[in-house]
């Protein structure tokens, strides 16, 4: 089970399961102790120039296209597979800071690990 929570919810040690931070920068006024976080694999994090590009203007559609051609990297293609066994271990919660995970580029990571 992959679960989607903003790394500001407080963990839910029954349901988490291992808590991976999906973000590329560590959430403001976070402690990393409060966070709860077991990973943070920055190869699954979208690159700064494409979170830049999007906060600019860049659309939705065409943010998820080069956010899935960044994930075809090598390093990246890597930590999914690596993911996606922990995953079927047990549950699995990526963590972002968005307001809202469900129309994040956290929730393109869920369903590609889910595929």
């Amino acid at each position: 089970m992959i679960r989607l929570r903003r790394v500001y919810d407080a963990p839910e040690p029954g349901a988490d399961g291992v808590r991976v931070l999906v973000d590329r920068l560590w959430p403001r006024g976070l402690a990393k102790e409060a966070a709860g976080v077991d990973e943070w694999p920055k190869a699954l994090t979208p690159s700064n120039e494409l979170r830049k590009w999007f906060h600019g203007g860049g659309s939705a559609g065409e943010f998820r296209e080069r956010y899935e051609a960044e994930l075809a990297g090598p390093e990246a293609v890597a930590e999914l597979a690596r993911l996606r066994s922990l995953a079927e271990a047990g549950p699995l919660t990526l963590l972002t800071a968005v307001k809202d995970p469900a129309s994040s580029h956290a929730a393109v990571l869920a369903e590609l690990l889910s595929d």
